[in-house]
């Protein structure tokens, strides 16, 4: 059978997770560059499939395959490493400096493949600048003002908005990168990451990293977005959220129970891991 058990994935995790802790900045910064432009490349697709279509069901189904190419590749993503390395310092794989030193620099690299990749995508969907009518530009300039300028006019309660969404958006990212270890399979693994990353999308939820090519690629299509509106209205709360979300509702509780638990032999089953 190619499934692989549950507690056998914790470990696995833990084990990437300390490995990612320990990365030199220099691999940290190129795979997480890449992650974010590869986000780009499947935000864009994406949408380009809803503005072709008309159905933006299609469209979150087309954006996991940006996902797919990083975990399959075993690129640095910031919002999987906001679960996967906290599971390792749980475990006493690592250290909580490492873990910080690993978020930063994904984070940096992250931000820096996503803007490269909208400078680059911009050339392309203004003709140098020629044409700004565009259905992909209009699309990218309406969703960036609605993951910014709307969330500045509710105040308060739109910072709570921003936040509870992308708590639930990590929630379900850092599922897709559990699910690229349940199978031993490429094709096993490509279908288990579909899953959850659809979903997040076709609900619209916050994910920090596909922000960071949304909006600014908007502002450089002249949206009317400032830089403190994308980061106090967006970015930084998108952030926090999906911090929340992936270390609470996927790191530490399937650490608990899937590692913890089986360590101290509250779990029975012929792959516990005392065995």
């Amino acid at each position: 059978m190619d499934n692989v058990k549950p507690d056998i994935i914790i470990a696995n995790l833990i084990n990437m997770g300390a490995y990612k802790s320990r990365l030199s900045v220099k691999n940290i910064l190129i795979r997480s560059f890449l992650s974010g432009a590869l986000l780009g490349f499947a935000t864009v697709l994406a949408f380009t499939t809803t503005t072709q279509t008309g159905l933006g069901v299609l469209g979150a189904l087309a954006f996991p395959v940006g996902f797919v190419m990083i975990i399959l590749l075993g690129f640095e993503l910031v919002t999987g490493n906001f679960a996967i390395v906290p599971m390792a310092v749980m475990g006493h794989q690592t250290t909580i400096k490492n873990l910080f030193y690993n978020w930063a620099y994904s984070f940096i690299g992250n931000l820096i493949g996503s803007i490269f990749f909208g400078a680059l995508y911009c050339i392309i969907a203004t003709k140098c600048g020629h044409n700004y009518d565009s259905a992909i530009v209009k699309k990218i300039i309406s969703v960036a003002t609605e993951k910014t300028l709307a969330y500045k006019e509710l105040e308060v309660s739109g910072i709570a908005v921003v936040f509870t969404k992308a708590v639930l958006c990590n929630w379900m990212v850092t599922m897709g990168v559990v699910m690229g270890m349940v199978s031993e399979s490429t094709i096993g693994k490509i279908i288990a990451i579909w899953l959850p990353i659809f979903t997040f999308f076709a609900l619209g939820l916050e994910h920090c990293v596909v922000n960071m090519f949304v909006i600014p690629t908007a502002m450089m299509l002249n949206a009317p977005i400032t830089i403190s509106d994308w980061w106090l209205w967006n970015q930084i709360p998108a952030t926090l959220g999906n911090i929340v979300g992936g270390f609470t509702f996927t790191g530490m509780l399937l650490y608990l129970t899937y590692y913890k638990a089986t360590t101290q032999s509250e779990c029975i089953g012929p792959t516990s891991l005392t065995k």
